[in-house]
């Protein structure tokens, strides 16, 4: 769940009508995904039946490419989703195979560590690469992962780091006594200048990416290889990770379960992922399309 209060009546639309978009650009866990992380058929034939009816489906998530199975089987046309919070576009139809990398650079990386240790005394890291993760001895295992280095990200980070070197996707970074959204003010007053910094978990887990790479800033990369206005665009978001996403797209709407950072971001807010908040959004624009079509 989220960090507000669900919504479980009726969607709050935006003011007006909503003209058919072209492309529709959704989150996944917390947003598309039920809690158990699960897609529901509902959802599922809600998500065919946009791609069916010529709108484009985008999945814009933080997970890194090895995470997608979970979507695979449902992504149609164009099969490119959007992973690590805007750091690569993965090709789902061609096994995951990365179509674009914006990467972190290492030096960066070095500095944000240097600072976020000096400025919270306590932080551990991960280091998300194209080829896995790898992490420090304190770092909390969220997910084990058997390929992983243990190692300071100082060494992890130094290690190997030349042009032949795997590109470094986003850095984790953990703290266990700060509150989230306290860690992620810290980290943005004292690392702010030199990458890009978010969250998507409920634990004080910040997400570092190279400085100005967002899910909105590759969304819009992608859409503007397609010819596709930010007004032509709906997303779906419930985490303050989503929060560009939602204010760049030019209709967008907070789940029922949503952070109030994304509630204030978004311009209408629908029901939580587990009653698919998503697909009833998709339903109403593809019955609203059809009627206007009689």
């Amino acid at each position: 769940m989220g960090e507000d209060g669900c919504v479980t009546s009726a969607p709050q639309r935006p003011d007006g009508p909503i003209p058919t978009p072209r492309l529709i650009a959704t989150d996944l866990d917390g947003t598309l995904l039920r809690d158990d992380k699960s897609v529901s058929l509902r959802t599922v034939a809600a998500l065919a039946a946009a791609e069916e009816a010529g709108i484009e489906v985008f999945f814009v998530t933080g997970r890194p490419a090895r995470w997608m199975d979970v979507v695979s089987d449902h992504v149609h046309g164009h099969g490119l989703a959007i992973c690590a919070n805007g750091a690569a576009v993965v090709d789902l139809h061609a096994g995951r195979k990365f179509v674009q990398v914006r990467a972190l650079p290492r030096v960066t990386a070095m500095t944000v560590v240097e600072t976020l240790r000096a400025a919270a005394p306590g932080t551990s890291f991960a280091v998300e690469l194209t080829t896995g993760i790898n992490y420090e001895p304190l770092y909390p295992p969220f997910f084990q992962d058997p390929g992983a280095h243990v190692a300071t990200a100082e060494k992890l980070l130094q290690e190997d780091a030349d042009d032949t070197s795997a590109p470094v996707l986003k850095l984790l970074a953990h703290h266990s006594e700060l509150a989230p959204d306290e860690f992620l003010a810290l980290a943005r007053s004292a690392a702010g200048t030199y990458a890009s910094i978010t969250r998507s978990s409920p634990t004080a887990l910040l997400e570092i990416s190279a400085l100005g790479v967002s899910k909105a800033s590759t969304l819009e990369l992608c859409c503007a290889e397609r010819g596709i206005s930010h007004t032509e665009v709906v997303a779906f978001g419930d985490m303050p990770n989503d929060v560009e996403m939602l204010s760049w797209a030019g209709t967008s709407y907070a789940m029922g379960n949503a952070h109030p950072a994304v509630i204030a971001a978004a311009s209408g807010r629908t029901v939580a992922n587990n009653e698919d908040g998503v697909a009833v959004v998709i339903e109403r624009i593809l019955a609203e399309r059809a009627a206007y079509q009689r």
